[in-house]
């Protein structure tokens, strides 16, 4: 099934503790004043802390994929046109208090994602852009609860990667071809039992010409990110140092985008065959990056000394631009999560305010 593609909050919070402030070149820019950012909030979205509306993609016209988590805190799909109107989705099979979560959109409004139903079981939809579900269930996935099938993204072809856990608790991943045939995969290294194995990434994890990444967790429960070429080779990417390496976003031309922990901190790496660069944020005591586009520029969020977010964007020549929503909160764990930049340099993400609610925005 899929894992969050939001673990950057969790795992900053975790470390914020035990990582003393550091200090990093300042090469960071303030947003340009010409750029505007527009707030909004899903109508049924919760108002109670860890609720709200979290949006984490956006395509080339501007439309926009997200969840939010209602007074109930069930997780629900919704799709934000360029106009600014607002559908909310469930999957017609989720069962009663159980979630839909949208995983990825292509550039044709065809989403797909994961629901569960009355039994605790996971199942992959793809929903049209008129709004028709259709059920995923891949060969091989278990029929008990926390078990299942999970679809992540949706290239332009129609193609789908995803993921499946067997009645033994191992995840393992999937490519399914627009005529409905699975290619089931392993990562190099990942282990067999519950709650380990193969996890494709959301959103940005499958591009046009086949190649699938995410992240695998081995027999120790370490998790490491892996590349899977269109012709099924599959190779693993571990910056030096690392205890821990999180998948982001993979481009075009398969330049992996991610996250990685170390003995210190939490930073943001790049990989291109087999060359890793890594970075941090200026001012940043953890660094997360979140989404990469086809021409190497990745947006994320990192913590301060204060422990809140900022977003950012990083250029392909490695220069940084600092951003904040107004009205984010300044305390710890709150402020600006960047998520996702299309072609045009739009970004959405969600912004955590004073109460710890989750609300959404678009810079233009």
């Amino acid at each position: 099934m899929t894992r969050s593609r939001f673990l950057s909050l969790s795992m900053l919070a975790t470390l914020a503790f035990v990582i003393a402030a550091s200090s990093f070149p300042a090469h960071a820019q303030r947003v340009p004043a010409s750029h505007t950012i527009i707030k909004f909030n899903v109508s049924g979205a919760g108002t109670g802390s860890g609720q709200g509306t979290i949006p984490f993609g956006i395509v080339a016209d501007g439309s926009i994929l997200g969840e939010y988590i209602d007074s109930s805190n069930v997780y629900h799909g919704f799709l934000r046109s360029a106009a600014g109107v607002i559908t909310a989705f469930d999957a017609p099979g989720a069962g009663p208090g159980q979630s839909t979560f949208p995983g990825g959109i292509n550039s044709a409004l065809v989403i797909v994602g994961t629901y569960m139903d009355s039994s605790g079981v996971a199942h992959g939809f793809l929903r049209s852009p008129s709004g028709t579900f259709k059920t995923i269930d891949a060969p091989g996935a278990g029929t008990a609860s926390g078990q299942g099938t999970g679809a992540s993204d949706i290239n332009t072809k129609g193609e789908i990667a995803g993921s499946y856990t067997d009645s033994n608790g191992t995840t393992h991943g999937y490519v399914r071809s627009p005529g409905g045939r699975f290619t089931s995969f392993d990562a190099p290294g990942a282990g067999t039992g519950p709650g380990l194995g193969t996890f494709p990434a959301g959103l940005c994890g499958l591009t046009d010409a086949g190649a699938v990444a995410g992240d695998s967790s081995d027999t120790s429960n370490v998790y490491q990110v892996f590349l899977r070429t269109p012709a099924g080779v599959l190779t693993t990417i571990t910056p030096s140092g690392s205890v821990d390496t999180l998948i982001a976003g993979l481009s075009s031309n398969e330049t992996v985008a991610g996250t990685y922990i170390d003995s210190t901190s939490i930073h943001g790496f790049v990989s291109l065959n087999g060359a890793i660069t890594t970075f941090d944020a200026p001012n940043s005591i953890g660094t997360s990056a979140n989404n990469i586009t086809p021409g190497g520029t990745i947006v994320g969020d990192y913590y301060d000394t204060n422990s809140v977010f900022h977003g950012y964007v990083r250029t392909p020549t490695g220069a940084f631009i600092e951003f904040s929503v107004p009205g984010a909160g300044t305390g710890a764990d709150q402020g600006t999560v960047a998520a996702y930049i299309n072609s045009t340099g739009q970004i959405t993400g969600n912004y955590i305010d004073s109460s710890g609610v989750s609300h959404g925005f678009l810079r233009q």
